[in-house]
């Protein structure tokens, strides 16, 4: 008999200072599983207890002091962990499970490459495009039905942008941002779940900056969070939801909850 599992994700830059909007988000949505990226947390200090009374009882955990890091927090049991190093210097930044419903689920926070768009120049900015190759290398090898989902730093789309000519030359939609993001979705034939319910050019953002003092005013968002799932996995999707107004919500993260439904 076919039952529905919710799969949220959400970098929620820094987990307990958060936690409450956190807990309330996970109260009225009730997902099975939330991926969260940005922890800035070591394992010890993780909340566990405050999931642990929500039913999320199966936590896995890959954290470091202040920066990165990755969760994610589930009603269903998490089998087989695997944390790969893709950004080969030992950052926490990926954390991934098997479902007994029959697929992986991959969380990952992707470096988001400084503010200069030259690996000459900007040392950072190379170690995001080698992160994305050493995914494309792995995505190329799976061979098992997948979910691939976090903050990938990049918004491909123009309709994924507040403004696509003003951003061309911004760390996050630059052309070569944008092509070797396509070389790793092009390696699984992944399947993109946002735009396969939100089609463009319908906006579509996930992110707004803090800077912005108003930021539902100005609405200058980027869709830089993603939900992936292989292609015999895609068929099984049959909801998307962007959570906007949680950016709203007090203490907010930059970041809101994005949320598929599949029926397995």
């Amino acid at each position: 008999m076919a039952k529905t599992i919710k799969i949220a994700t959400w970098n929620i830059n820094s987990v307990r200072f958060r936690i409450a909007i956190v807990e309330k988000f996970l109260t009225d949505e009730a997902p099975d599983i939330l991926c969260l990226q940005e922890t800035k947390t070591v394992d010890d200090s993780f909340p566990a207890a405050a999931f642990e009374q929500l039913g999320y009882t199966h936590q896995l955990l890959c954290g470091q002091p202040m920066h990165h890091g990755v969760a994610i927090v589930s009603k269903l049991p998490l089998r087989n962990r695997s944390c790969f190093d893709w950004q080969a210097n030992g950052e926490a930044r990926h954390i991934g499970a098997r479902l007994d419903c029959g697929f992986r689920v991959d969380n990952v926070y992707i470096p988001a490459g400084g503010d200069i768009p030259d690996r000459k120049l900007n040392p950072k900015f190379g170690q995001k495009l080698d992160f994305y190759e050493r995914m494309t290398e792995w995505s190329r090898d799976l061979d098992e039905p997948a979910l691939l989902v976090g903050d990938f730093n990049v918004a491909p789309l123009e309709s994924d942008v507040w403004g696509h000519k003003q951003l061309l030359k911004v760390v996050s939609h630059t052309p070569i941002e944008v092509e070797t993001m396509a070389r790793l979705q092009e390696a699984n034939g992944w399947v993109d779940l946002g735009r396969h319910f939100i089609p463009p050019p319908e906006r579509y953002y996930s992110w707004w900056s803090y800077r912005a003092k108003d930021w539902a005013k100005s609405d200058r968002g980027r869709r830089l969070d993603h939900m992936w799932a292989s292609p015999d996995l895609a068929g099984k999707a049959v909801a998307h939801e962007v959570h906007e107004p949680i950016r709203g919500w007090e203490k907010p993260s930059d970041h809101v909850p994005l949320v598929t439904e599949f029926r397995v």
